[in-house]
């Protein structure tokens, strides 16, 4: 066992997956490593079904663990864009693997992404 933080883990790999447990964090991370920076609302946009509330708390945890950095736009709106930090970049080698490995499934259920992605944003 491996005690870190006042948390115990059973594993390194146990302790890599609290960074990115749920649904949605390594959706965000994933997204920020493909498009570098981006805005609440085009995270928002870009993953249908996470509810406002829940993409907020996920953006906090993430800013927390220091996955991802928040640079202030324009105060009044509120304007923010989110970022990876160098702790976020590291898991790079992860989402490039994820996303590989995720297009050869979809090519063996007969769904072409590379050839369609115009049609996913």
């Amino acid at each position: 066992m491996i005690t870190l933080h006042d948390k115990v883990y059973t594993c390194p790999v146990d302790v890599s997956l609290r960074f990115i447990s749920g649904k949605w964090k390594i959706l965000i991370l994933f997204n920020l490593f493909h498009f570098e920076k981006r805005s609440f609302s085009e995270l928002r946009d870009n993953l249908p079904g996470v509810a406002e509330k829940v993409l907020t708390q996920q953006l906090k945890e993430l800013e927390k663990d220091n996955m991802i950095g928040r640079r202030i736009l324009s105060e009044k709106p509120l304007r923010v864009e989110y970022f990876l930090t160098e702790q976020g970049i590291s898991m790079s080698p992860m989402y490039e693997f994820l996303s590989k490995w995720g297009i050869a499934y979809l090519e063996k259920n007969g769904i072409d992404y590379i050839q369609d992605q115009h049609l996913y944003k």
